[in-house]
């Protein structure tokens, strides 16, 4: 299957898609240690001190990308969700050349600055770090929303949660494969690089069960 936007990519950019398609699952090595990580980040989030859900968020994506062996990244933990035109912003990874990349989540939500369901931030959290594990470990000439991505970030959330946690996934309907930033006034919007990847779409609501 291919989403829509796949008939405007060039030739390139085609194969580069179909490759991401075809990898359905990332293999965590040993799962078991990352899994009280995702307990104490469920406990962060409950204690809504946005410090200690940055050093849970932090910690878990340091163990897991210490196990698949990739180069470690800036992640940063902002509170309330800025708003656009697609929506609120969920998260944000971008990678700039000489610097680290950089994943940024945040923990509330627009519009009424309620702390995200645990379910809905580390969905969030997975979707950034798949982008960063598009280009370092399947070393991807680009990072597309193909139906293996969403795949991808799925195995990785079954991986890691209690098994409590998991429950039958609803659909998500694909995104194109750049989103536009909000942009001053006084000059028009343009697409982001093809390295910078944003996240405006819900996982599941953030009246799941915490």
């Amino acid at each position: 299957m291919v989403y829509g936007y796949y008939d405007r990519l060039s030739a390139k950019n085609k194969a580069i898609y179909r490759a991401s398609d075809r990898v359905s699952e990332i293999a965590v090595p040993h799962p078991a240690r990352v899994v009280p990580l995702t307990r104490a980040l469920r406990q962060a989030l409950e204690s809504e001190d946005r410090r200690r859900v940055q050093r849970a968020t932090r910690d878990l994506t340091a163990e897991l990308l210490d196990q698949l062996r990739v180069p470690a990244l800036d992640v940063r933990v902002l509170a309330v969700r800025p708003r656009g035109r697609d929506g609120e912003l969920h998260g944000l990874y971008t990678a700039e050349e000489g610097a680290p990349a950089r994943i940024q989540v945040w923990m509330r939500t627009a519009q009424n600055a309620r702390v995200v369901a645990f379910r809905t931030y580390l969905r969030t959290l997975l979707h950034e770090v798949a982008h960063h594990l598009d280009y370092r470990l399947l070393k991807l000439g680009d990072s597309y929303h193909t139906e293996g991505f969403f795949r991808r970030e799925s195995s990785l959330f079954r991986q890691i949660v209690d098994p409590g946690e998991l429950r039958p996934a609803r659909r998500t309907p694909a995104p194109s494969p750049r989103r536009e930033r909000p942009a001053p006034a006084d000059r028009p919007a343009k697409a982001p690089p093809p390295e910078e990847r944003q996240t405006r779409f819900d996982f599941g609501s953030d009246d799941d069960k915490r």
